[in-house]
């Protein structure tokens, strides 16, 4: 009798020791960890399908720290990212790139950051990525790649996330030479390049801001074919490609905040001259902007950017829809 009581009691005491051990991993279970608060964000949820196709959410479980720069579902529509499906549907490669190239080794509180301009941070795909912090009006804005930060350090027990208002666009190609070589749409601009032999200048360490005019601007200019470029005066056309080049790295966005009113600005080209910038209002936001125009001396009607920000190792490129012109 005395040991079946005996039996008894052990029996209970190791169930009081296994119902302990039960709550003390429950308490260890880290349910804050970067997934899992990409995963409860209802304006995250097309990034969350992004990292998880990638197996990128499968790294962010790790000790870290991490930075992540999450797009908005709306920055993945407006990238043509419409639904879960059209990511599923994508490239693995784009995909697998694009995830890594929005995510920082190591944790990065981007509105503590110096008030420089475009600082060199390295992507944990190994891209660069361009953070500047401004000051406007009293308000402090931090822009990567001239993508604007929405939110600022969402907290995480492995590190933070930045919510950006477009998707950044991981970049192909170490020079603005090679990537306008890359766009279809600009085979005429990138002749005059090597014709008028400033590729040799855009391949240098930079930065340089290319305004590329696709290849119906350059068909209007007068220039139709490649043949017809190679038969033009190198001169002639390093006077026309120079006034479409900026000695410096400059993304949409960053006009509208370093201007000192809000209608527009001026930009110096490398060949001295400045081409006038209109802001565009975005109807949707009061008081924001959604683009720019630019004007040449040249030019008597305003040119278009129809595609911005595409970022490479030694500058950006802007395609727009009309070549800038000293001279009508």
């Amino acid at each position: 009798m005395k040991k079946h009581k005996y039996f008894l009691v052990l029996a209970a005491v190791m169930g009081m020791t296994t119902s302990c051990e039960k709550d003390d991993n429950t308490q260890n279970i880290d349910n804050n960890r970067i997934p899992q608060i990409i995963a409860d964000n209802f304006n995250l949820s097309l990034f969350n399908v992004t990292a998880t196709r990638s197996n990128l959410l499968e790294s962010l479980y790790g000790k870290g720290p991490y930075t992540v720069l999450a797009p908005s579902d709306a920055a993945f529509q407006s990238a043509g990212y419409l639904d879960n499906k059209a990511i599923l549907s994508a490239d693995y490669q784009l995909i697998f790139k694009l995830a890594g190239y929005h995510v920082l080794q190591g944790r990065y509180e981007l509105n503590k950051l110096p008030f420089l301009f475009n600082q060199e941070v390295q992507s944990m795909s190994g891209g660069k990525l361009f953070v500047t912090r401004w000051v406007k009006n009293g308000d402090t804005t931090v822009t990567v790649n001239g993508s604007r930060v929405l939110t600022n350090q969402v907290p995480a027990s492995n590190g933070i996330i930045e919510v950006l208002d477009r998707v950044l666009e991981p970049y192909a190609h170490n020079t603005v030479v090679d990537g306008v070589a890359g766009e279809t749409s600009l085979t005429l601009f990138s002749q005059a390049l090597v014709r008028s032999g400033l590729d040799k200048e855009l391949a240098g360490k930079g930065p340089f801001t290319v305004y590329a005019p696709n290849n119906t601007a350059m068909i209007a200019m007068g220039y139709p074919t490649v043949q017809a470029i190679n038969a033009a005066n190198p001169t002639t056309l390093a006077n026309i490609v120079r006034y479409n080049i900026v000695a410096d790295r400059r993304f949409i966005n960053d006009y509208f905040l370093s201007a000192s009113n809000t209608v527009g600005s001026t930009q110096g080209m490398i060949d001295g001259n400045s081409v006038k910038i209109t802001f565009v209002p975005d109807p949707a936001s009061p008081g924001a902007y959604k683009g720019i125009t630019l004007l040449g001396t040249g030019n008597t009607s305003p040119v278009n950017v129809t595609r911005r920000d595409i970022n490479t190792g030694n500058g950006v490129i802007h395609i727009v829809d009309q070549v800038l012109k000293i001279t009508q």
